[in-house]
């Protein structure tokens, strides 16, 4: 059923009783209660549960907009001088993780070594000689056990080239319990112990020699909670002075939602009897393939975590540089990337306490409820169940929220570990609510099980607080007409959890007959254009379906490639992909098939189907970040202080910032449109991805609507605003502009000037590549002549900021795993001749035949100097094409607000 049209069914018979929303009977005997008690914290918000383990690729991969947004706090990496991945180093990845929200880089020394398990799973002896310089080695015995000359090294290396070395954590042995050299605790005890004590003594003394204090170290990182050796582990620390920094273990695995606090509880009591001093504690591996990108069972996982205040890192079960599968293409936000996001936005308050209808179970309702005094907002995070939630909320200070009290309800569905999810909509609003006894109850349906919700509690702000108002409908693809299609059933408890999970736990496989088709009847409100999105499995090959509108004018859905590595990915690991069609006011079938002519199958067509969603995007789908949702820095805040500007923010001084992390679901121009007041005249700034693109100055008092022609990246992009004057920020609206496209110019790879090595590539129609006219180039670096030229042109003939949004292809590996794809991100660099340069990293694309898309962004400062492509030191992505666009078109503009 569409979405905003069963909501607001919903809605209609809810009724407003002495401020208490209420549902008829039958409906709150099937809700499950979730119960929420702001005045009773239960501490500081800790935020550390969405760490990652291998998050992080090369620079820049993840990019700096969805590292910030994510607000991860924690992640564990390789070691510097690592061969474990290809990938991932520390230190090449510190500026990134430290720009905003990063405190505790964790880096695990045993990373050095290039296999699973660590040197074949057997403990060194002595039989190298390492040069502690960079880390080589001959094969001689030196009297010195070769993994202590490991750890001096790699410490070294961090004590000397990190710019944040006290923000290090060094985690000796990852666990050592699981085949990792000591797995017999029985007769490797003592060895293990020794091991332990000289490991940290060097770490120490290696630090202590660069006079930066006591280094942070991290153990004993067992593969589960093991409660003998903990102990003797234990034990041992405290009597031979060295205790962990952070204790660490592992919880993996469907049961261990239940059994986690349990474990927990009794780490903490091991402490008490032994007469320790709490340690902190980091999970530094949680959950399993089917948590990952999966917000209803993330959100259990960080409900547990926060309620205990301790950190956690999302295991590592696919690869490295996309956030554990939280992420999706090479900038675009997942479910699961909405879910970290929102965790992040608690930052500065304090959380609540919460009841869901049980604690310790697995696959249940959870939540995480939180209250920020200074911006006077509460917040609920919930997700897990299947049932409506009749949502609890009690205490609610009235010297924070008066009597009165707006409501919105977002929510984010289930859209694969690699297909892109939106700006999570207002599903339900409630202006000016009256509280009752400072209660008030609040129905939700529930999408599904993997689906969660954000529930904001503000005072009654000067905005209409509503729905979202663009339309939009979704279907689970089982629930279409299908024909020569079957439907699958998808096991949350199945594989013990080895698998990736599908919206409503169903989805449509066997989609290779000619005839196959999913037929969805759908009725829209108006002519205008509408996109189609479908969120599907594509298994290691790009290919193609065709979407027919009422039998005719079939369009071609071009589908990238998706993960295949196993069979536990294959058919499973469910990207999405986007067409914009016109339709006409009224119903429509629209009908997704695997042939054009019913004869013939299209390339690569057998793919498996989750959801269908459409989206009405005539007017450029309006998205609005009222002030109440942004994350503040410095001193800015949102204030209810001023008259006609109550819930507007406070932005004022060098130092205040307002974020924003705004979705683009294409690359090209947005409208970015600021609404605010000023008390004088003023400025705001707006910034892009960290790039200004305006300043905007009105002349006096006022409420003024400013807007900037800007060009975004496809996924998110970091959207930041300052005022040295001081504004009271209302919003930040974005809307699509293609029109202003034209102003961009797309250069085929194979029309450029090429040199050396580098070829153009021609791809097979039935091969199902999404290289625009199937042809594109590689053989691009690994040597200074192989590159490729641009030319000045019209569009890009003058000197400023500019976008260059490169279509690329890059399935390199390194070394093998078992299950863990051991990707390479392959570097561009872009060299203005006789003028500026800049540089990307580009991620894995699963072949080399299917193209994603990455901007780098540039400073030109010639009118006629060629842009030369390429990578002296290794390859770099096979290109399609490229796109130069101006970071701004247009003059920006401020009138008087509406």
């Amino acid at each position: 059923m569409h979405r905003i049209a069963k909501l607001t069914a919903t809605c209609a018979v809810i009724m407003l009783v002495g401020g208490t929303l209420s549902m008829p009977a039958a409906a709150e005997e099937s809700s499950d209660v979730l119960s929420v008690d702001f005045s009773q914290t239960t501490g500081d918000f800790r935020g550390g549960a969405t760490g990652t383990l291998y998050g992080f690729g090369d620079d820049g991969a993840p990019t700096r907009a969805l590292i910030n947004g994510a607000h991860i706090t924690n992640t564990s990496q390789k070691a510097p001088y690592g061969t474990q991945h290809p990938s991932g180093d520390a230190l090449k990845v510190e500026d990134g993780f430290f720009a905003k929200h990063g405190k505790e880089m964790c880096i695990y020394v045993q990373d050095y070594y290039p296999e699973w398990p660590y040197n074949g799973g057997r403990r060194p002896g002595d039989d190298r000689t390492y040069n502690q310089a960079d880390g080589t080695y001959t094969s001689t015995p030196n009297g010195i056990w070769d993994y202590l000359e490991v750890v001096e090294f790699v410490t070294e290396a961090v004590a000397t080239g990190s710019a944040r070395p006290k923000d290090y954590l060094f985690i000796p042995f990852n666990e050592p319990d699981g085949g990792n050299w000591y797995n017999d605790w029985g007769t490797l005890k003592d060895t293990f112990l020794a091991d332990w004590k000289a490991t940290y003594d060097k770490i120490q003394e290696v630090y202590a020699r660069h006079g930066l204090g006591h280094a942070r170290i991290g153990g004993p990182g067992d593969t589960r909670w093991q409660p003998q050796r903990s102990a003797e582990i234990l034990t041992f620390a405290k009597a031979n002075n060295v205790l962990p920094d952070v204790f660490i273990w592992h919880e993996l695995g469907i049961n261990n939602l239940s059994t986690f606090r349990a474990n927990y509880a009794a780490y903490r009591q091991l402490e008490k009897d032994l007469g320790i001093d709490p340690i902190h504690v980091n999970i530094t591996e949680y959950g399993m393939l089917r948590d990952m990108g999966t917000p209803g069972q993330l959100v259990q996982w960080l409900s547990i975590m926060e309620d205990l205040k301790i950190d956690g890192q999302t295991a590592y079960w696919a690869y490295a540089g996309n956030f554990n599968d939280n992420s999706a293409r090479a900038n675009a936000a997942n479910a699961g990337w909405w879910m970290y996001k929102w965790y992040g936005d608690l930052e500065g308050g304090k959380t609540v306490a919460v009841t869901p209808p049980a604690l310790n179970a697995v696959d249940t309702l959870q939540g995480i409820g939180a209250i920020d005094t200074r911006n006077k907002r509460a917040t609920v995070l919930f997700g897990g169940g299947s049932k409506p939630v009749s949502l609890r909320l009690n205490g609610l200070p009235r010297w924070v929220f008066d009597d009165l009290v707006d409501i919105e309800v977002r929510e984010i569905t289930l859209s694969g570990a690699e297909g892109v999810s939106g700006t999570p909509r207002v599903i339900k609003a409630l202006d000016g609510v009256a509280l009752t006894k400072r209660s008030a109850t609040l129905e939700v349906p529930t999408y599904d099980r993997y689906a969660a919700y954000q529930v904001l509690i503000t005072p009654s702000q000067d905005r209409a607080v509503t729905a979202s108002p663009v339309w939009t409908a979704s279907v689970e693809a089982e629930s279409t007409a299908l024909t020569d299609a079957t439907v699958y059933f998808q096991d949350p408890l199945a594989g013990g959890g080895w698998k990736f999970l599908a919206s409503g736990s169903h989805d449509v496989g066997s989609f290779n007959k000619p005839t196959s088709k999913a037929d969805w009847t759908v009725t829209v409100p108006r002519d205008g254009r509408y996109r189609f999105q479908v969120i599907g499995g594509t298994p290691g090959t790009p290919g193609r379906h065709a979407l027919f509108v009422d039998g005719a004018n079939p369009t071609i859905v071009q589908y990238t490639a998706d993960l295949a590595l196993t069979l536990y990915q294959k058919w499973q690991y469910r990207g999405s992909v986007e067409v914009t069609i016109p339709l006409t006011a009224g119903q429509h079938t629209l009908s997704l098939r695997s042939s054009l002519d019913g004869a013939s199958v299209l390339p690569n067509s057998d793919i498996t189907l989750d959801k269908f969603l459409l989206t009405d995007v005539t007017d450029g789908e309006p998205t609005v970040y009222p002030a109440s949702t942004l994350r503040y820095a410095g001193g800015a805040r949102v204030t209810y202080d001023v008259p006609a500007a109550r819930g507007y923010a406070s932005i004022q001084g060098k130092k205040d910032r307002a974020d924003a992390y705004v979705q683009a679901w294409e690359t090209g121009y947005h409208d970015l449109t600021l609404d605010y007041r000023s008390i004088a005249a003023t400025d705001a700034t707006v910034s892009v991805n960290g790039r200004e693109v305006a300043t905007f100055k009105p002349r006096k008092a006022g409420a003024w609507r400013s807007t900037v022609r800007a060009h975004l990246s496809q996924g998110i992009n970091e959207v930041e605003v300052r005022s040295k004057n001081g504004i009271l920020l209302q919003q930040l609206t974005t809307t699509r502009t293609p029109d202003a496209d034209s102003a961009a110019v797309t250069i085929q790879a194979e029309d450029t000037i090429r040199h050396g090595g580098a070829a153009v590539t021609t791809y097979a129609d039935n091969s199902g590549s999404n290289a625009s006219g199937l042809k594109g180039i590689g053989s691009v670096g690994n040597g200074a002549g192989n590159t490729f030229e641009i030319p000045r042109a019209a569009g890009f003939d003058k000197p400023g900021d500019y976008d260059i949004a490169v279509t690329y292809a890059n399935a390199e590996l390194s070394g093998r795993h078992d299950y863990n794809p051991q990707v390479v991100d392959r570097r561009l660099n872009v060299t203005e001749t006789g003028g500026g340069s800049g540089y990307a990293y580009f991620r894995y694309t699963y072949a080399w035949n299917s193209f994603l898309e990455r901007t780098i962004p540039v400073t030109l400062t010639t009118a006629n100097g060629s842009l030369v492509f390429g990578n002296p030191s290794a390859w770099a992505p096979d290109i399609d094409k490229v796109v130069i666009a101006p970071a701004v078109v247009g003059v920006p503009t401020t009138v008087p607000a509406p």
